[in-house]
């Protein structure tokens, strides 16, 4: 059996580590010479968006999937009418809904997912209607692309919002509320050809100049638990989902507000290869081949750091009892992911102590609630 995955980044490298166990095999597109999958599995080098690089891939291998999800949907629509080819999961409706942002506030408000106050905002006029309408402070997002802090500019007057539209280039936008969120939250689910779902303990994740540092889980009371998971069935039931499925939400006043979704394994999850009884990697590929989910129960408490820009010496880090290292085989270049440290504890209070330990040591600039 041989998954074809779109995207051979570290998510796609550790979807293949998990799937090799349960003797599958796995085919990779990106367009970077070196990325992170090619150094475990074949990977043809070509645009995501070429629709004849995806048609291939999708007659060679039983399954297609993503590590990330701004692939070309139209190429995947064309090749979803054929009847050659591989199944695709998670679905085309829900890789289009997330790749554009007012999609995804309309899929939030029809469910009755609390959202934030948000505006279209293709043009000056309508730019000053938004102004109007949200107020400030806000933030000016790009409606497609955009990811770890990028195509974003934070609007704390009307000319930071002009500013904002003449620097994002005047594309297709998005205006919403600026929410002071008392800390930001992620849910992490799988849905089987079936119907069957697994949801994952909540995340209370830190974020750092728009970049992931730190994912804390299980996180939160259960009502937050309860809440995350039962909108995160709504989606999943809506598009009739297959594969893993993640929603962020910023938290104020015990008030979820969802922020965006990915149709996707998510860096907010990794804690759970050593966390879980399953990982999500690994539930994402017992999903898409129609296979019993695996348990989502946790081992422990868990903390995962990003290691952003280097990795530190490594002995260093190893020295460090309990820690997991996943070095993904990146260059070092400033803002990039090159890898994460996991550490499983048997206390939250004792796992706070670690995560605070050691990101005061690789980011001392960040404030951990």
């Amino acid at each position: 059996m041989t998954i074809g995955i779109v995207g051979a980044g570290q998510l796609g490298r550790m979807l293949a580590l998990a799937g090799y166990p349960l003797g599958l095999d796995f085919m990779f597109l990106d367009p970077a010479r070196e990325a992170p999958a090619g150094r475990v599995a074949p990977v043809v080098h070509g645009s995501f968006t070429d629709p004849k690089l995806l048609s291939w891939l999708a007659r060679e291998c039983e399954v297609l999937t993503f590590d990330w999800e701004n692939v070309s949907v139209e190429a995947l629509r064309e090749h979803a009418a054929s009847v050659h080819g591989a199944r695709i999961c998670p679905p085309i409706r829900a890789l289009a809904a997330a790749q554009d942002r007012v999609a995804e506030k309309r899929l939030f408000e029809r469910l009755a997912i609390p959202t934030t106050r948000w505006r279209a905002v293709g043009s000056r006029s309508q730019l000053e209607r938004a102004l109007r309408d949200v107020g400030v402070p806000g933030v000016l997002k790009t409606r497609r692309l955009g990811y770890d802090g990028k195509g974003q500019v934070r609007v704390r007057t009307p000319e930071d919002a002009h500013r904002g539209w003449e620097e994002l280039g005047s594309v297709p936008l998005i205006y919403e509320e600026w929410v002071p969120f008392d800390c930001e939250v992620s849910i992490i689910g799988a849905r089987g050809t079936r119907g069957a779902t697994a949801i994952y303990p909540l995340n209370g994740n830190v974020h750092s100049e728009g970049i992931l540092r730190l994912t804390r889980a299980p996180y939160g009371p259960p009502r937050w638990q309860r809440l995350a998971a039962g909108y995160l069935e709504r989606c999943l039931a809506h598009f009739r989902y297959v594969g893993v499925l993640t929603i962020e939400f910023f938290v104020r006043n015990g008030r979820l507000i969802a922020n965006e979704m990915a149709p996707r394994v998510h860096n907010s999850g990794h804690w759970t290869i050593e966390g879980c009884a399953t990982s999500q990697f690994e539930n994402h590929l017992r999903a898409i081949l129609g296979l019993p989910l695996g348990s989502t129960r946790p081992v422990g408490f868990s903390a995962m750091v990003n290691l952003i820009g280097a990795i530190p010496p490594r002995a260093g880090l190893l020295a460090r009892e309990g820690l997991h290292l996943h070095d993904y085989g990146k260059q070092p270049r400033p803002g990039r992911k090159v890898g994460h440290c996991t550490f499983v504890a048997p206390a939250a209070a004792r796992r706070d102590r670690w995560a605070r330990g050691l990101l005061a040591e690789l980011a001392p600039g960040v404030r951990i609630p």
